[in-house]
């Protein structure tokens, strides 16, 4: 049976969707989220809790504080929107050219406002605190990173969050324990040739043909050197090369993205593309250099705090709005935290209800967001913290 005090008010939930437009007509890319932070911070006003600014950037840690001693919960809400121009014709569409959240963010950061305002309306019942982890610069790998090491998981026990999902009915929520999303490396590769004529070609060394190698002899990373019972992923996302259509450039310039479903190859990979790539790069008379850069691990939920979810949503829902999560490349940072102390990361059902027509994914121009899951975000959330401070163990 749901405990009544997790439920929101229809005056709530209506201030909520409004403060989420809000946001969402007025989106901030990563690092830039000043705006967001402000907005949060008026709605964080006469809660009595105790408020960390700047952290990790335009980051807000606010802590409640319970009736007694016990553990300290973390949930966490990321705020930053995407370099796309919006293309949904909402009445409250961004209104900041190519910029739009894309991702759902301001649905995050409403949902985590709504927990703190729905936890702190129950502050006597909590036996130890809860954190609220306001994060930036979610989308460009960075956020999570600059919180813990300004001190955001300091004292914590366990840390939980959620992501919408507009390919999943809103009223529905899906769950995994153990590796659920790919570990992200970002790969940047210099081809070094000599510049020369276009209609003399043999007076120069062309590093477009040899980059133009190296992008289809990655693929073999996977197709060649990978077990196909071992999902990863090697995408070339730019390539840029020359100026004039009759010069030979003196070099050419790839970045793309690695995704992996395990530790130990995403521990491989680096080795693997430099051999790759330098190969290439000297069959063409080329010289590559290849940079690795790890940016997040793959995201693994704590099987007991997976379950501690899953009891969360069965009494608020009924286990039929449960569903497992499929496993996917698509990465988060959320996965740092989940490094460093046990926690659980599920999927928040976004779309339209169950029979309808498929939505736009996430990152599209289009992507939209069914407002039916806020109220449910925030419950779960705040069951998930009081179920943890109940002074039993919760579920």
């Amino acid at each position: 049976m749901a405990d009544p005090c997790l439920t929101i008010s229809k005056q709530m939930e209506a201030e909520l969707v409004e403060f989420r437009r809000d946001l969402h007509r007025h989106p901030e890319l990563s690092l830039k989220e000043s705006r967001t932070a402000a907005r949060v911070m008026e709605g964080l006003e006469g809660l009595g809790l105790n408020i960390r600014r700047r952290v990790g950037g335009h980051g807000i840690v606010a802590e409640l504080v319970g009736s007694g001693p016990g553990p300290v919960i973390a949930l966490r809400a990321d705020m930053d929107a995407l370099p796309i121009q919006e293309d949904t014709g909402l009445p409250f569409a961004s209104e900041r050219p190519g910029v739009m959240h894309a991702c759902g963010h301001d649905a995050h950061t409403a949902i985590l406002l709504g927990a703190a305002r729905l936890l702190a309306g129950m502050r006597d019942r909590l036996a130890g605190r809860v954190r609220f982890l306001f994060q930036a610069a979610e989308e460009i790998n960075e956020g999570a990173k600059a919180m813990i090491r300004d001190g955001a998981l300091e004292g914590v026990s366990e840390i939980y969050g959620l992501h919408n999902l507009p390919t999943l009915a809103a009223g529905k929520v899906a769950t995994c324990s153990g590796a659920m999303m790919g570990s992200v490396a970002r790969i940047d590769i210099r081809v070094v040739g000599r510049g020369g004529h276009g209609a003399i070609p043999e007076q120069g060394i062309d590093p477009i043909v040899a980059a133009s190698a190296i992008v289809m002899g990655l693929q073999t990373a996977v197709s060649r050197e990978i077990s196909p019972f071992e999902p990863a992923v090697v995408t070339i996302g730019s390539l840029h090369a020359g100026e004039a259509n009759n010069v030979i450039p003196h070099e050419a310039l790839l970045s793309g993205t690695v995704r992996t479903f395990s530790a130990g190859l995403h521990e491989r990979m680096p080795a693997i593309l430099d051999r790759i790539v330098g190969g290439i790069a000297g069959a063409y008379r080329c010289r590559a250099e290849l940079t690795f850069t790890s940016q997040t691990p793959v995201l693994e939920n704590d099987e007991g705090c997976n379950r501690h979810i899953e009891a969360s949503v069965d009494a608020l829902l009924g286990p039929g709005a449960r569903v497992p999560a499929a496993p996917t490349l698509a990465g988060e940072d959320f996965a740092l935290y989940l490094k460093e102390i046990p926690g659980c990361f599920f999927w928040l059902g976004s779309g339209p209800e169950e029979g309808a027509e498929k939505a736009y994914g996430l990152h599209h121009p289009k992507y939209t967001l069914n407002e039916r899951c806020l109220s449910l975000g925030v419950s779960i959330l705040a069951a998930a913290a009081a179920g943890r401070l109940s002074g039993n163990g919760g579920h």
